[in-house]
């Protein structure tokens, strides 16, 4: 069952779709129109298992606004529901754009639970006695800050879904394995909704051309050439000292968050202004975190000179981020879609690349070879030597390097190896974590 959240702003949506998941998933503010995209995830009350929506409060807004294109997204979540939570505020009465709703909602066929959120108390149920006027059933005196009323909300939800008829195919999986997670990230306004709207093909988030549309970080379920993606769109990153807000700080952490649960990351870049300096401080981040990484050049129908640009931006991907030297820069245009399907391309030979395993034996042919060509140097007098090499994990590809004196063998060397492990075993882009141990002697006495 699919269960969509509806209500105007501020009365809570947010609040209780986080407490029916059981986490802190979408962000919570006082301010009134946080949630602007909806946000789906896999809910349980009690013996209840279904899937909960949460959506936009509901403003009235005209054409072409962003509150417009905000119900727009609120109104396809209602058309693929199977029943409705109707949230009203308690303490606020009955309002008229509460009636405008409960009237859209009524007309839609659809199962309806009605809750009279932030009834706390003793004078809860006298406070939720109002919500009768909306017409949409017994109201359900609730509170979805301290789960009070999650008993009757059980009890109303057992009784909405015996009235869903459910039609029931067998439908072949078109990927196998694990769904692979990719997070969308770069600074605000350089197309990443867009761009996921196209890989999807439907208008599945919020876009426009105000900056920062996104908030919360919104996962996408989506299959492509055989694989199953998991498609993570987020906030915008800007720079520390200009994140003051609390509202745009829970946004940052939650795409923080995003990026290090994921698998690849994508960091959109705009081609008429690339690699500024946040730019560069996010692919940083994906570096160090090792995830693997594709860098999606977007507005390249902007672009005057094509073949000068992608080549400049390979030369500057190359040099400007050593620690994912190789990293691959696939133009693309959110708006028409040029490029899309070699960048979902890219991201999943990127992924199979970061899945990396290498044999210990052709790991220490290489390493003869390649001490044989640049010998580690002497410090303080003395050689190091590196006497053996084997891959501790995979994703980021992690390699552990025995030798006799670690702490002295320079970072430049380091590289060295680490450049040579990309080249040889085809790993372009792919951040790779090197670790220096101490080899024992095997003619130390015990």
């Amino acid at each position: 069952m699919k269960v969509a959240i509806a209500g105007r702003a501020n009365v809570g949506k947010s609040t209780l779709f986080n407490r029916l998941v059981g986490k802190r998933l979408a962000i919570v503010d006082d301010t009134p129109g946080v949630t602007r995209d909806r946000r789906e995830a896999e809910a349980r009350l009690q013996d209840l298992s279904f899937t909960v929506v949460d959506t936009a409060g509901f403003e009235g807004a005209d054409d072409g606004t962003l509150e417009h294109r905000m119900w727009s997204q609120m109104d396809r979540a209602m058309d693929e529901a199977d029943v409705y939570l109707f949230v009203m505020d308690a303490r606020a009465g009955v309002t008229p754009l509460d009636e405008t709703l409960a009237a859209d909602v009524r007309r839609r066929g659809k199962p309806i639970v009605l809750i009279a959120n932030k009834a706390e108390g003793r004078l809860g149920d006298l406070a939720s006695l109002e919500a009768y006027s909306l017409g949409l059933g017994d109201p359900i005196a609730f509170s979805a800050e301290h789960g009070e009323g999650l008993s009757d909300l059980r009890d109303a939800l057992v009784e909405a879904f015996g009235e869903v008829v459910e039609t029931v195919q067998d439908e072949e999986e078109s990927a196998e394995g694990r769904p692979v997670s990719v997070a969308i990230l770069g600074r605000p306004n350089v197309g990443k909704s867009t761009l996921l709207n196209q890989i999807i093909g439907e208008e599945r988030m919020l876009t426009g051309p105000e900056a920062g549309l996104t908030r919360d970080s919104i996962t996408v379920e989506f299959a492509h050439g055989g694989q199953n993606y998991r498609l993570v769109d987020t906030a915008g990153l800007r720079r520390r000292a200009r994140v003051t807000e609390a509202l745009e700080k829970a946004s940052t952490g939650d795409t923080i968050r995003a990026m290090k649960y994921a698998d690849a990351a994508i960091v959109v870049l705009d081609a008429t202004m690339p690699f500024e300096k946040q730019d560069l401080t996010i692919l940083d981040l994906v570096a160090r975190e090792g995830r693997a990484l594709v860098i999606a050049f977007n507005k390249w129908d902007l672009v005057p000179t094509p073949d000068e640009s992608i080549r400049a931006a390979r030369e500057a991907a190359s040099r400007l981020i050593p620690q994912a030297a190789g990293v691959r820069v696939i133009p693309v245009s959110a708006l028409s879609g040029r490029g899309v399907d070699k960048l979902m391309q890219t991201v999943k030979d990127a992924v199979e690349r970061w899945d990396t395993r290498i044999s210990t034996g052709r790991l220490n042919r290489w390493l003869e070879m390649a001490t044989q060509r640049h010998a580690p140097p002497s410090v303080g007098g003395r050689r190091i030597k590196i006497r053996y090499m084997t891959q501790a994990k995979s994703r980021p590809p992690t390699f552990i390097a025995f030798c006799s004196r670690p702490d002295a063998l320079p970072d430049s060397y380091k590289r060295y190896l680490i450049n040579g492990l990309r080249e040889q075993f085809d790993m372009p882009g792919i951040p790779i974590r090197l670790l220096l141990r101490k080899g024992d002697n095997p003619y130390a006495k015990d």
